[in-house]
């Protein structure tokens, strides 16, 4: 009887091990202090007396940014209900910008009401009346509005781009290794058979590993910046010269261990 070693040494017709999901966040690390929060909103921004009204200021010029932006670049919007499946409804559309080609484009502008830490500010106590009072601040949970950027990538192919209209102004990314390896193969003419999530088979196994040993930061790093300059931004041209630029921090990492048995049998007995 065959045991697991066997199995795996005889009966494996693919071997593949990759980056998987990539979910992180996009950070602001010049706002999240009060300290910084303040200087922002007085000396970048001008305002007089920092609060989380000027905040909403900026926010609410990021909301008609958005929309104005979807409207120029004849980009649907749809408001997801509660329990809506997100990424089916977005699928489809992600699949027509891929059969169509060319450098990326937003197929979607989802909107979902999601909590989120925001900060918030209010009079000291005794400052109520005060002319110009001194602000107390603190991150807060809030029930905000999220916007949804479903992308189709050259690189990436599909994936989403989550933020919302309040500071610190996160972002949230998901991508998917697997997807990228898949492009790659794909501009070095290389033939395969995907799996949902994978690779069922590849003409050279040699070339898939290599290709998927070279995903590195420098690919997703490329992705941001890429995006971040087409897509709309609370941040504008002169907030980023004075430093107000994102970092990127792991929120979840997988790596997938792929091994493809030659025969349906194989794999039961595994």
């Amino acid at each position: 009887m065959a045991n697991y070693a066997t199995l795996l040494r005889d009966e494996v017709s693919l071997v593949c091990r990759s980056i998987d999901r990539i979910f992180l966040q996009a950070y602001v690390p010049k706002l999240q202090t009060v300290g910084y929060v303040c200087n922002f909103l007085r000396w970048q921004r001008g305002f007089k007396i920092p609060s989380s009204a000027a905040f909403g200021k900026i926010g609410q010029a990021y909301v008609e940014e958005v929309h104005r932006w979807a409207n120029e670049h004849q980009i649907p919007v749809h408001y997801f209900a509660k329990g809506e499946d997100k990424e089916k409804f977005a699928q489809p559309l992600i699949e027509a910008a891929a059969k169509e080609g060319g450098d990326g484009r937003c197929v979607l502008v989802g909107i979902a009401q999601e909590k989120a830490l925001v900060w918030r500010s209010w009079k000291a106590k005794g400052q109520e009346q005060v002319a110009h009072p001194h602000m107390e601040w603190k991150r807060e949970m809030a029930f905000i509005n999220h916007f949804y950027f479903y992308l189709w990538d050259p690189d990436w192919g599909g994936t989403f781009w989550k933020t919302n209209a309040y500071a610190p102004y996160p972002i949230w990314l998901w991508l998917n290794g697997h997807e990228w390896a898949k492009r790659q193969l794909e501009k070095a003419g290389i033939a395969y058979q995907a799996l949902d999530n994978g690779f069922r088979s590849c003409v050279d196994p040699a070339a898939l590993q290599r290709v998927c040993d070279r995903l590195g930061p420098g690919a997703v790093k490329s992705f941001f910046w890429r995006w971040q300059l087409r897509l709309p931004s609370p941040f504008t041209a002169a907030d980023r010269r004075a430093g107000y630029v994102y970092d990127l921090a792991f929120r979840q990492f997988e790596v997938s261990d792929t091994r493809v048995f030659t025969r349906p049998q194989a794999g039961r007995a595994f």
